[in-house]
């Protein structure tokens, strides 16, 4: 079985559904999701999307420069620039496709401030609902263009790839069917790395899956090293779960302290931005303080706050921390780090260009050096608009002059329902010991090991099941991470090395 389509784009978060409103109409689209439409990373973002709404230079230049200043100016001046230039444009474009955005009294866009930001720029929607609000949006308005075809339950395998260009992917639709989908020009809008952690505040199907497909072919991949951990995840001891329900940085945008559990206030200590700090920095002064007083979480104090404002300001966050026995404004919110955001990636350029021909990579699967070595708050979504919208410029240019040279047939392994469960969970315990918020030279040369001796048996005894594939993808990818990390020898931004 065959399919062919002018543009193939994997993943159905926003980087990749916003990639596909954005192309011609005359142009064939397919979209893969391997689980169903409305499953992504995007739907979990709470914060909202920063941009300067205005055509006021001097506070361009400022989310410029808390950008780079977050990123430890690891980041490429170009590639913030652009971000920061183009934002304006892909919050109107939104507008366009149905998207409402929180309005005030006032009748203009309420804006909020986060971490590592100079001033109020971040938009919401529903409060904390944004990701949730926007995609479905996007894809109420996707499924009614004739010329996409979404295909559900269909995981990305490898990609076809011939002279250093990319033709299309491998694919596996319902953990049965395996075929070939050729396309002109393919984007790989995958997400996040979230399950190789034992927990995470990711959907737990980010598997690192567009990492471990363009690393089997080849692709230039950096800033691995570079995780990023929330610092502000609901502990639980009575329901641990791996997907950890995240409380949005907004919530201290707003006025919310950090506390210890000796009821102390501590960033004080750690930074003059106080709580407002980079993320990185907030997480290692939480790990910090949970190091010395001998525990597991720290706590969110809203207790100076209007309990009736936080409900309405925060309705997600709210009822959540409610069904774990905690009121926003009256009680103290447990809290504690956790895996939350890959600043590297699949290596591109300003057009969102990887290092193989016809290939894409947009949103957090792609490092388009804009993060650097940690993230700014609410960049992430403006980032999945603004290079999803440069890919199209680009990828349009040719299209039609792209031709598909040569079909390949596809070898199917056996398929045997064996249980990676252990594998996984080997994975997520030395990620989460060794190459966590704090690194060690002798923790991750063991890791290392671990994970080579993981993908090299599972490579040994291919299986043509999803299971297998996410879990190959998962071993990759931290592989990578482990791999960076005990190349970069000094403590920046996401990564602290104490040895």
């Amino acid at each position: 079985m065959i399919k062919k389509c002018d543009v193939l784009i994997v993943g159905t978060g926003l980087a990749g559904l916003f990639t596909a409103l954005n192309i011609k109409d005359d142009l064939n689209v397919i979209i893969l999701s391997k689980t169903e439409i409305s499953f992504s990373n995007s739907i979990l973002a709470q914060g909202g999307i920063a941009c300067e709404y205005n055509d006021d230079k001097e506070l361009h230049i400022s989310h410029i420069n808390d950008t780079l200043k977050a990123g430890a100016y690891l980041n490429s001046k170009e590639a913030v620039s652009y971000l920061v230039e183009n934002a304006h444009e892909s919050i109107k474009k939104l507008l366009t496709f149905g998207v409402t955005f929180d309005i005030g009294d006032d009748n203009k866009f309420l804006v909020t401030k986060e971490g590592g930001h100079s001033h109020r720029r971040i938009f919401h929607s529903g409060g904390d609902a944004t990701g949730r609000n926007v995609t479905s949006s996007l894809i109420n308005y996707l499924v009614k263009k004739p010329n996409i075809t979404f295909l559900g339950s269909t995981m990305a395998i490898d990609l076809i790839v011939n002279d250093n260009s990319a033709q299309g992917m491998i694919v596996l639709e319902k953990d049965e069917l395996l075929y070939s989908i050729y396309a002109k020009k393919t984007v790989i809008a995958t997400g996040g790395i979230g399950s190789i952690y034992g927990s995470t505040t990711n959907d737990l199907n980010a598997t690192g899956d567009g990492i471990g497909i363009c690393y089997r072919a080849n692709a230039k991949i950096d800033h691995m090293e570079f995780v990023q951990f929330h610092p502000t995840a609901l502990y639980s001891e009575k329901n641990p779960s791996r997907q950890r329900f995240l409380i949005s940085e907004a919530v201290r945008g707003e006025g919310a302290y950090l506390v210890n559990v000796e009821n102390e206030r501590f960033m004080s200590k750690y930074h003059p931005l106080n709580e407002l700090a980079p993320r990185d920095i907030v997480s290692q002064a939480i790990y910090r303080e949970m190091y010395d007083t001998w525990t597991d979480h720290v706590y969110l104090d809203t207790r100076h706050l209007d309990p009736k404002y936080l409900e309405k300001r925060f309705p997600t966050i709210f009822n959540r921390c409610k069904q774990d026995g905690y009121i926003l404004g009256i009680d103290l919110i447990p809290v504690a780090p956790c895996e939350h955001f890959l600043c590297g990636g699949i290596s591109t350029d300003i057009n969102a260009k990887t290092s193989i021909n016809n290939l894409y990579a947009v949103g957090e699967t792609a490092n388009t050096n804009v993060h650097g070595a940690n993230r700014l708050a609410s960049n992430s979504l403006l980032e999945c608009l603004v290079f999803s919208q440069a890919a199209v410029k680009d990828l349009e240019k040719d299209i039609f002059d792209t031709d598909i040279s040569k079909e390949i047939s596809v070898t199917t392994n056996p398929r045997y329902n064996y249980n990676y469960k252990p594998i996984r969970k080997k994975i997520g315990d030395y990620m989460d010991e060794h190459v966590g918020i704090v690194r060690n030279t002798e923790g991750l040369k063991l890791t290392l090991d671990v994970l080579d001796n993981i993908v090299q048996n599972l490579n040994k005894y291919p299986n043509s099941t999803k299971n297998y594939y996410e879990t190959l993808n998962m071993a990759t990818t931290a592989y990578l991470i482990t791999k960076q990390a005990l190349a970069r020898k000094e403590s920046i931004g996401c990564h602290l090395r104490i040895n």
